[in-house]
């Protein structure tokens, strides 16, 4: 199981993604290596322990970041924690 870091919200100059989440993961770094993951779920906890879901949709750029579609929108205490990646969804 590789470590996963969530990094920011997919965003456009003036447009955020509510439920787009850019995921990086530890030692990817190539496009090729980030497309092995799509597909894997995605757990992010809260220090309430509620766990909200999620799935890695594609590759983002090319030095191997990904990103991942989450089933409600996470909150901004979220951003540079850790989420685990887990097997196929």
């Amino acid at each position: 199981m590789a470590k996963a870091k969530v990094i920011q919200f997919r965003r456009g100059r003036t447009n955020q993604k509510p439920r787009h989440y850019l995921i990086e993961i530890e030692g990817c770094d190539s496009r090729e290596k980030a497309a092995k993951f799509v597909g894997q779920s995605v757990e992010w906890t809260s220090p309430s322990n509620k766990v909200i879901k999620g799935k890695i949709a594609a590759p983002h750029g090319n030095k191997g970041m990904t990103r991942a579609i989450f089933e409600t929108g996470l909150p901004g205490q979220a951003m540079g924690t850790e989420v685990k990646l887990g097997g196929t969804k």
